[in-house]
């Protein structure tokens, strides 16, 4: 029998990177019922705020894009590198993370889609307040070798 995780991952993988706002309700063939998201501004659980959570992503930006660079299933999880751009008040917006993906055991779907990204370096530092302070800190712990 075959790994339904490749699926499910290859269909989700798809998904992300030709998302629309009319597709957002395809998540719920790819997900469990009490599929979780985190990320460094959310943790939530369950299909319906997931969904919400994308709704509002394209509520609050324009133009936003998930290109997926690479993707690697292992025994354990579902690894893939992608690159979010979008527009954000006039300002083009570009974050490159990787998303950690977990799978039902019975059923293949995805149970849980962590995203790991470096939110300070990426966003906060483009802020006019925080960017000062993050470079202040960059330069008081960067390695002088």
């Amino acid at each position: 029998m075959s790994d339904p995780r490749g699926t499910m991952f290859e269909a989700y993988c798809r998904l992300f990177e030709t998302l629309t706002p009319d597709r957002l309700e395809e998540f719920r063939a790819l997900c469990t019922d009490d599929v979780r998201f985190v990320d460094p501004f959310n943790d939530i659980a369950g299909i319906e705020r997931f969904i919400a959570l994308y709704q509002h992503m394209y509520a609050a930006v324009s133009e936003p894009r998930f290109a997926v660079i690479d993707r690697v299933l292992s025994p354990r999880a579902g690894y893939v590198r992608w690159r979010f751009t979008a527009v954000a008040r006039g300002r083009s917006v570009l974050i490159d993370g990787m998303s950690e993906i977990r799978f039902d055991a019975a059923t293949g779907r995805i149970r849980e889609h962590v995203d790991h990204w470096d939110a300070a370096g990426q966003l906060y530092a483009r802020l006019p307040i925080a960017g000062v302070l993050i470079g202040w800190l960059r330069r008081l712990f960067a390695a002088r070798v």
